[in-house]
């Protein structure tokens, strides 16, 4: 539809084929980037920076930086694989729920492991643990954007 065709809906329904498309498209839109992450945050283990400017607390933060983006990226990649398995020539309401449900969920660890990222890289730039607790601000700006807003978004969308 074009503007000279009326205004467009402000809504449109999808078919369940096409929910589908568009969860298992914002999946692959997201797995790059956190595969990429993941990439840099193991290369660092290797450099002599990291054993030299962090402590061996601060190294168990990468760890458990790592552990939060591995879950992250099984979280972002179980659509796709149980679509596969369970009936790849078929998609149900649950799929769309349960794949929803579970792409949302990889946004919390996905937060945090780049908070404590940040705050390690912000530790070691400044010298400061003081400034690298500006990764708590950090959190709060995914928190608005990835939950808060969105969840706004969808209440004035309804009507309440």
């Amino acid at each position: 539809m074009t503007p000279k065709d009326g205004p467009l809906p402000e809504r449109q329904r999808l078919e369940l084929f096409q929910a589908a498309e568009v969860l298992l498209e914002e999946c692959r839109m997201v797995l790059p980037g956190i595969q990429g992450l993941f990439g840099f945050q193991l290369v660092a283990v290797f450099s002599a920076h990291f054993h030299e400017q962090l402590s061996h607390a601060e190294q168990l933060l990468h760890l458990l930086a790592i552990a939060l983006i591995s879950l992250a990226i099984a979280l972002v990649m179980a659509p796709a694989a149980t679509h596969r398995q369970s009936d790849p020539c078929e998609v149900t309401i649950q799929f769309i729920r349960l794949g929803s449900r579970l792409l949302l969920w990889s946004m919390a660890p996905l937060a945090l492991g780049l908070c404590i990222d940040f705050y390690l890289v912000a530790r070691v730039i400044s010298g400061s643990a003081l400034l690298a607790w500006s990764a708590a601000g950090l959190f709060a700006v995914f928190a608005w954007f990835w939950y808060f807003l969105p969840r706004r978004f969808s209440r004035r969308n309804r009507g309440e």
